[in-house]
């Protein structure tokens, strides 16, 4: 007997996004911590390393995987231990709302 698989198959995507997210942060976390060892904590060392563009972008870069890597790790969460569906939907919105919210004040931050 052949085994019929239907589905919108997301469970690879995810899987490789939880992935790429996870080096992407790896990667990030490396640099700064490079720049950490270095040492100079002033405010004008840390307002200069900002204002160059590629750490803007690094850092949102950084920010928006966190946010995709949280995204999927919550809604798996809540898709295997909330079984109404009307409750999961609505954490699933207000997740997705609080995690669009920190992405935004993100990018306020980065260029204000």
């Amino acid at each position: 007997m052949k085994r019929l698989v239907v589905g919108a198959h997301y469970g690879l995507r995810d899987w490789l996004a939880q992935r790429i997210t996870a080096a992407i942060m790896a990667v990030y976390t490396l640099i700064m911590a490079g720049i950490c060892l270095k040492g100079s904590f002033t405010y004008g060392a840390w307002k200069d390393l900002f204002a160059q563009g590629w750490m803007r972008v690094a850092t949102l870069l950084f920010a928006a995987s966190l946010a995709w890597h949280a995204w999927v790790g919550v809604r798996d969460i809540l898709m295997d231990y909330v079984r109404p569906d009307g409750v999961r939907l609505t954490l699933q919105v207000l997740v997705l709302l609080l995690i669009a919210s920190y992405v935004g004040w993100t990018v306020q931050i980065l260029w204000r």
